[in-house]
C-alpha cells in the first residue's frame, strides 16, 4: 500500500508526476482516490440491435485501414467489425498507434456513442478492450474497461480515466497479504461493513449486480466504510488535539473578581438576550480554567457578538491581562476603537488602533501605548501580525470574522503571547457538519436570538428591468429621513476597474433617479483616510445614499439606513447576500434589502435569491448555502480549514461524520497511545488533511 507508483508497470517518471500533482504518490492514495461516477458496460448488444445513443457490443475485427485526410499529419483509423447479426464499423481520430493493436480475426468489446451511417452502426472514439474468442459473448466478457459496471475517474493530465482504470486494476491485483485496516474491527461488525481490501475491490470494480443508484449516491456498503474510515482518522486526530490542549497550562490567571463585575456593568448598555448571556456564561468559564481557551462565537448578523467580546475582555482585562483584537478591514477596526472607546470611558482601560495606514507619529505612539502596556487593548487588521509590534501580557485573543483570516495568520497573532485564550468570531453561522471539522479543536458558542426591538429585514427580487421602481422607493425612504446602502458586484479581479464602476454608477443615478440627493461613493481603491471620511460623513447622515463594493460587507453599524440595495445580485454568494442584508435593520425603522437581477438566472443564482427571500435566519442560510455550493466553495480555500477530503462529502455525507465524530470520542476513551489508529490519525492530519491548529 505504501509501494511508490514507479511500483506499478507503466508509471514512468511523467506520470508520476502527474500524479502527484493530484496528491497521489503511492499506491494507498491512488486507491483512495475514488470513481468520480460508474457506467453500465455490462449489457452487451448484437450488432444488428444497437441504436444512436451508448452502447457496449462484442464482435470480431474483420478490417483494419488507416484513411488519410486533407489536414496534415491527421489520420482515421476505421475498423470494420461482425457479429453473428450483422456488421459494424468504429473510427478512431489521429490515433495511428491503433494499427499495431487491431489485427483482422481478433475479438474485441467496444463501449462508446453510435451514430446510425449508411454502412450500419458506427462508433466514434470508443473504449475498447481485446478479449478470447469465440465464446467471449457467452462467457459475459467481464474485462477491465468493458463488459462490467466501470468506474469512470476525473483526468489528471495526460492520465485518462483509462489509464487510471488500468493502473488501479493492477494495484489491486498485486496486493498480497494483510492490508492494514484503521477501521476497529468491532466498528466494522456493529455496522455490516466489510474489509478494508475487499471494499476497495468493490468501489472500483464493483459486482455485475451492483445498485447503480446506490453506487451513484455513495451508499453501498464498501463506499459508506471508506467514507466512515476517512472521517474516523480525522476526528480521531482532532479528538487528540483536544486532548493534547488540555496538557498545556497557560502562565496567566484570570478570575472574576467584584471589580470585573463592575466593571463590566459600567460597560453594559442595555440587557442581554438568553443567547448572549449562554455565551458570556460558556466564554467566562473557559478564561477561568488553567488550559487556554480555544473557542469559536458564532451568531447572525446583529446578534451581539461584539458586546459580548468585550465583556470577556473586561474580564480578562481586570485580572491585568492584556487583550487583542483583529479584524479584517479598517473600516471595522475604526468603528470597533469608536464603539469600545465610548463603552470603557467609565473604566481605567484604554484601547488602541493598529493599522497598515498609519504613518509616522500616529503609528509610533500607537505602538508605544502597545508596548508600554498603557493600552489594554488592542484593535487592528492585519497590521497586528507585523514582527516589530510588541504585545507584553498578552492574554486574549479576539479575532472577528475569522474565516478572512488564514490558518498561519491566525496562529501568528496568537504567538504573540505564551499560550492566550482565543476567541474566534463569525457572523457566517457554520452548518454542524462543517463545525465538527473545521471548528472541530474548538468548543463552539451560538448566539441564535437577536437584541429586543430588532424587526427582521424585508427581502425582495426584483430583476433589473424594475430598476426604476426600486430607486423611486429609494427616494420615498429618504424622504422620510432614512439612509440607503446601494452595493454593487466586483466586476473583475480589479480593484482599478471595480472603482471606476463605482464612481460611474454614482454618477448614473446623480443625474438620474436620485438626481438631488446627497450621494457618497466607497470602494477599494480610496485611500484609508478618504474611506474613514466617507463612512463618517454617512454615519453623520450628511449622505443620503452611500454607492459601495463589498467593502461595507463586514461589521458596518449605521442604524439609520433602512434600505439596502445589491445590483446584480446573481453575481454574489448566499453568505455575502446575508452579510450585506446585515448592514440593515439595525435600529427600530422598518428595513428593507432589494436584491436586482440579471435575466436569465442560472439554478444556482435563482437557488440563491430564492433562499434571501424566504429566510432571514443566518444559520438556515448556512445550511441551504451549503446544500447549493459544497463546502470548498463555502468557505473559498483550503487556507480556511477545510480538510482535504478524498471520499467523503461534508454536505452528502453529515450523518456519517457526526457518527465518526461520535465514535473517535469513545475510541479514544479507551484506546491505547500506541494503537495503530491513532498513529494513522497523526500522520493523516499532518499530511493529507493538511490542516494547521485553529486560532
Amino acid at each position: 500500500m505504501h509501494s511508490p507508483l514507479t511500483a506499478l508497470d507503466g508509471v514512468g517518471p511523467r506520470r508520476a508526476a502527474a500524479l502527484a500533482t493530484s496528491g497521489v504518490r503511492i499506491v494507498e492514495e491512488l486507491l483512495l482516490r475514488v470513481p468520480l461516477r460508474y457506467e453500465d458496460r455490462a449489457r452487451v448488444q448484437p450488432l444488428a440491435s444497437v441504436r444512436p445513443g451508448v452502447a457496449t457490443i462484442c464482435a470480431e475485427i474483420v478490417r483494419v485501414a488507416k484513411r488519410p485526410t486533407r489536414r496534415p499529419r491527421f489520420t482515421v483509423i476505421e475498423v470494420e467489425l461482425a457479429d453473428a447479426s450483422g456488421t459494424g464499423r468504429a473510427v478512431w481520430f489521429n490515433q495511428p498507434f491503433l494499427l499495431q493493436v487491431f489485427r483482422p480475426g481478433q475479438w474485441v468489446v467496444l463501449h462508446g456513442t453510435v451514430e446510425w451511417t449508411g454502412q450500419g452502426p458506427q462508433f466514434t472514439t470508443p473504449d475498447h478492450e481485446l478479449v478470447d474468442p469465440p465464446d467471449a459473448q457467452a462467457a459475459g466478457v467481464a474485462g477491465v474497461h468493458t463488459g462490467r459496471i466501470v468506474p469512470v475517474y476525473e483526468r489528471i493530465g495526460p492520465l485518462t480515466p483509462k489509464v487510471q482504470r488500468a493502473l488501479v486494476h493492477q494495484a489491486l491485483s498485486k496486493l498480497t497479504g494483510p492490508v492494514p485496516d484503521p477501521l476497529p474491527v468491532e466498528v466494522r461488525h456493529t455496522r455490516g461493513l466489510p474489509e478494508r481490501l475487499d471494499a476497495l475491490w468493490s468501489v472500483h470494480f464493483p459486482a455485475a449486480d451492483a445498485d447503480l443508484d446506490a453506487l451513484a449516491a455513495a451508499r453501498t456498503p464498501a463506499q459508506v466504510r471508506l467514507i466512515l474510515e476517512e472521517f474516523f482518522l480525522f476526528q480521531l486526530a482532532v479528538a487528540e488535539r483536544r486532548l493534547t490542549r488540555t496538557r498545556v497550562i497557560k502562565p496567566h490567571r484570570i478570575v472574576v473578581t467584584s471589580e470585573a463585575r463592575a466593571m463590566a456593568r459600567q460597560v453594559l448598555p442595555f440587557t442581554l438576550t438568553a443567547g448572549q448571556k449562554a455565551a458570556l456564561a460558556e466564554i467566562v468559564t473557559d478564561l477561568q480554567r488553567d488550559e487556554p481557551m480555544h473557542r469559536l462565537l458564532q451568531g447572525d448578523v446583529g446578534a451581539g457578538k461584539t458586546m459580548v467580546a468585550l465583556l470577556a475582555a473586561v474580564v480578562a482585562m481586570a485580572s491585568g491581562v492584556r487583550v487583542a483584537l483583529m479584524v479584517p478591514t479598517e473600516i471595522l477596526a475604526a468603528q470597533h476603537l469608536r464603539t469600545i472607546e465610548a463603552r470603557l470611558a467609565a473604566t481605567p482601560y484604554r484601547a488602541v488602533l493598529v493599522t497598515g495606514s498609519q504613518k509616522g507619529a500616529v503609528r509610533a505612539a500607537a505602538l508605544a501605548q502597545v508596548a508600554s502596556g498603557e493600552a489594554h487593548l488592542v484593535i487592528g487588521t492585519h497590521a497586528l501580525l507585523e514582527d516589530p509590534i510588541a504585545m507584553p501580557n498578552l492574554g486574549l485573543v479576539v479575532i472577528d470574522e475569522q474565516h478572512r483570516f488564514g490558518v498561519a495568520q491566525r496562529a501568528t497573532l496568537r504567538a504573540k503571547g505564551r499560550h492566550p485564550d482565543v476567541l474566534v468570531m463569525t457572523a457566517t453561522p457554520i452548518p454542524r457538519t462543517l463545525s465538527l471539522t473545521i471548528c472541530g479543536d474548538l468548543d463552539v458558542s451560538s448566539i441564535r436570538d437577536l437584541p429586543p426591538g430588532r424587526t427582521p429585514v424585508r427581502t425582495t427580487v426584483r430583476p433589473m428591468s424594475r430598476r426604476e421602481d426600486v430607486y423611486r422607493f429609494v427616494r420615498q425612504q429618504v424622504a422620510e429621513g432614512r439612509q440607503v446602502y446601494v452595493v454593487l458586484p466586483l466586476v473583475e479581479e480589479s480593484e482599478k476597474i471595480e472603482a471606476r464602476a463605482a464612481v460611474e454608477t454614482a454618477e448614473a443615478l446623480g443625474a438620474g433617479p436620485l438626481a438631488g440627493l446627497r450621494l457618497g461613493v466607497l470602494h477599494g481603491r480610496l485611500a484609508s483616510a478618504e474611506k474613514a471620511s466617507v463612512m463618517q460623513a454617512f454615519v453623520g447622515g450628511t449622505l443620503d445614499v452611500l454607492v459601495a463594493t463589498t467593502v461595507i460587507e463586514v461589521g458596518v453599524d449605521v442604524p439609520n439606513a433602512t434600505v439596502m440595495v445589491v445590483e446584480h445580485a446573481e453575481r454574489f454568494g448566499l453568505a455575502q447576500l446575508h452579510q450585506l442584508r446585515g448592514r440593515v435593520g439595525r435600529g427600530n425603522e422598518a428595513s428593507y434589502c432589494v436584491l436586482l437581477y440579471e435575466s436569465p438566472l442560472s439554478e444556482l443564482a435563482r437557488g440563491r435569491l430564492d433562499a434571501m427571500a424566504t429566510t432571514t435566519d443566518g444559520f438556515a442560510i448556512a445550511e441551504r448555502d451549503l446544500a447549493l455550493r459544497g463546502p470548498g466553495d463555502v468557505f473559498g480555500t483550503r487556507q480556511a480549514g477545510l480538510p482535504t477530503l478524498r471520499m467523503g462529502d461534508l454536505s452528502r455525507d453529515q450523518a456519517l461524520m457526526e457518527d465518526a465524530h461520535a465514535l473517535a470520542r469513545e475510541w479514544l476513551a479507551q484506546a491505547d497511545e500506541a494503537a495503530p489508529a491513532r498513529q494513522l490519525a497523526r500522520e493523516a492530519w499532518a499530511g493529507r488533511f493538511q490542516l494547521g491548529e485553529v486560532g
